[in-house]
């Protein structure tokens, strides 16, 4: 086992309340398992991977517990988190494009990194270079300063700079955004050797985009307005999906090879709910075809079949 989350609650505190981004999410993540996490932009799916390393100080943690390898996370402290990070468990952030200091060139910034962990950078160089080299990179990126590499080439420095302790656990979000497509299937490639090769035990990739998840990920989970939706195997998700909102997402994605001047793509009808002051019961019933009166009450995140889990009334009976 690498990752076990129980009833993992995080709320975001406003002036007009609180957001209930993230409201008892419970799942494992086993070791070599590349998870993806799909779902509608504010359904929360950030909101979980940054929680587990504790990257966003506006973050209130209010419930649940993590642990990582048997050993529980600190994930409600922020200074006590601070020695599990990039060691135990390491993040790609958002806009890791942006995310490296413009005004050092990278060799120094990984320095400084390394030694405000306590690492020695000559001791942990030749290793740095092996794995930028493994990403396809050229040893002397790291005379360079951020603005002069691509934005692919920024990408894969970062997965290296976010893997470079060994971390059990990396949190990639978002890792594929604003990448044309060779520069996302280099980077998705260098995400699985990187497991492939022991340099991280498990990840989580956080995304909108499931033909990412396709390529690299093991089991995909779905979220819907902070709950967990389903889930299971990638074939299965995409194949034989369960939840009627998974089947809607699924089914509103373009299909290789069909002329859409024939068939219009069809979205999910609705919106989401405001996560200040969410519905009772199942989150999707007011948007959800099959919903009726039992959806006032909160489904389970059950299993229904071997390694495929479900939060639907319609599905769990």
């Amino acid at each position: 086992m690498s990752l076990q989350v129980d009833d993992l609650r995080v709320h975001y505190h406003t002036m007009r309340g609180s957001v209930r981004a993230l409201d008892g999410a419970s799942f494992r993540i086993d070791d070599g398992e590349i998870m993806g996490l799909a779902g509608e932009s504010g359904c929360g799916k950030t909101t979980l991977g940054k929680s587990l390393i504790r990257f966003d100080s506006r973050m209130r943690h209010v419930g649940g517990k993590v642990q990582l390898d048997g050993r529980e996370l600190p994930i409600g402290d922020d200074k006590a988190m601070r020695k599990h990070r990039f060691k135990d468990v390491s993040l790609i952030p958002q806009y890791a494009m942006s995310a490296m200091n413009p005004t050092r060139k990278i060799g120094r910034m990984v320095r400084e990194l390394l030694e405000s962990r306590g690492e020695s950078f000559e001791e942990i160089r030749p290793e740095l270079e092996r794995r930028v080299e493994l990403v396809g990179l050229s040893t002397d990126v790291l005379e360079r300063y951020p603005i002069e590499l691509s934005g692919g080439m920024k990408q894969r420095m970062v997965l290296v700079l976010s893997t470079l302790l060994d971390p059990s656990l990396l949190i990639g979000d978002e890792v594929t955004s604003a990448l044309d497509v060779s520069s996302q299937k280099a980077v998705a490639r260098a995400l699985v050797e990187f497991r492939d090769r022991g340099f991280v035990r498990s990840m989580i990739v956080v995304t909108h985009d499931i033909s990412v998840l396709y390529q690299i990920a093991d089991t995909i989970m779905v979220m819907y307005a902070g709950h967990l939706a389903e889930k299971a195997s990638t074939d299965t998700i995409i194949e034989q999906p369960l939840h009627p909102y998974t089947k809607m997402l699924i089914g509103a994605l373009p299909e290789v090879g069909v002329r859409y001047e024939e068939r219009q793509l069809e979205g999910i009808p609705g919106r989401p709910p405001s996560l200040l002051d969410p519905p009772t019961g199942c989150r999707f019933r007011d948007r959800c075809p099959l919903a009726h009166d039992k959806c006032i009450e909160t489904p389970p995140f059950v299993e229904v079949a071997p390694n495929h889990q479900v939060a639907c009334w319609a599905v769990i009976g």
